[in-house]
């Protein structure tokens, strides 16, 4: 069968390779085999592939953190999955035609789910259904404030938000974003720039906003603490700027602003198997309901994955780039 592999730190378009490597074994007990229908390619797979991850992977090594296919066999002992089930992969080698791995490893998912959005399910939209759940206790008609209002997270914060009757201020770098945000049910968009914090007043009657979202780290930590009410929250989970967050002593020490940090695979780490599925269940529904929909620009196969790679790393993408192991 066909698979991804790392063939050495560096470009993800150059060091990314297609292999034929064995079938994925039988499954044994409280093992199931999967074929994977759609996987994405996601910031975080690339950034590790480079070397600019927390955790760099080793070298040779299987790719892919998201995927999702049917259920092929499972082994002796398993009662809660059956063959032709859905499943979304937890497992973090999903760059393959077929996987053999511990059920705890699967979520099944509703029959009428889109595969291909539920590949695209595990890392962007718990990312946000989390973040606006678990810093701050936020009620209907509350604020929330996110840069990089455009990318993959941002869009879901403004369809999660709207679903739980929050406003949203979304910071974008260009103009032609505003409208298509605003579309989909942002309330306030506004370019970065000077006078953010003026203009983020102006635009929100001067409304209290406690939790801010950050992609970008550097100077945007210290913009978007100027616009939070005193004693909000920043949470930081991207570093698309390149450059470590900065927020000033004014911020930290007379308007107690707080800094922290979120990592989804760590994070995940500390929860128990319910709270996962659980989870993953109200996700599902959002996917099935339209709350959430994930735009795809292109598909590739296995065979062509360093272009696929290439492709992913464009900027001004208009949706996600997607995977079909098998066709």
């Amino acid at each position: 069968m066909k698979a991804a592999e790392l063939s050495r730190i560096g470009p993800a378009e150059e060091v990314v390779i297609c292999r034929e490597i064995p079938d994925a074994p039988p499954p044994g007990k409280g093992e199931a085999s999967i074929e994977l229908i759609a996987c994405s390619i996601n910031p975080a797979d690339i950034l590790g592939i480079e070397g600019n991850y927390a955790a760099v992977p080793p070298v040779p090594s299987p790719l892919g953190i998201e995927g999702a296919g049917r259920v092929t066999a499972v082994g002796s002992g398993v009662k809660d999955l059956a063959v032709g089930d859905l499943v979304m992969s937890l497992h973090r080698a999903n760059w393959s035609q077929s996987l053999t791995v511990p059920t705890a490893a699967l979520v099944k998912l509703p029959p009428e789910i889109d595969p291909e959005q539920a590949a695209m399910m595990k890392v962007n939209a718990a990312t946000a259904l989390l973040m606006l759940k678990s810093y701050v206790t936020l009620k209907p008609g509350d604020w929330v404030m996110q840069n990089a209002g455009n990318s993959g997270v941002g869009t879901d914060v403004i369809k999660l938000a709207r679903k739980r009757g929050l406003n949203t201020v979304s910071v974008v770098r260009r103009h032609e974003l505003i409208k298509p945000l605003h579309d989909m049910g942002a309330n306030v968009v506004v370019l970065e720039g000077p006078d953010l914090a003026a203009r983020v007043s102006a635009a929100t009657n001067g409304a209290d906003i406690m939790l801010g979202l950050d992609a970008v780290a550097g100077t945007a930590v210290n913009d978007m603490a100027a616009c939070l009410a005193e004693g909000g929250i920043i949470v930081n989970y991207g570093l698309l700027s390149g450059v470590p967050c900065t927020l000033d002593a004014h911020q930290v020490v007379f308007r107690d602003i707080t800094l922290t940090g979120f990592w989804l695979a760590k994070l995940m780490r500390g929860m128990q198997p319910k709270q996962i599925r659980d989870m993953y269940a109200e996700l599902g529904g959002y996917f099935i309901d339209g709350t959430l929909k994930v735009a795809v620009e292109a598909r590739y196969g296995l065979d062509d994955i360093q272009k696929a790679m290439a492709h992913a790393k464009r900027e001004g993408r208009n949706g996600k780039v997607l995977l079909r192991p098998n066709g």
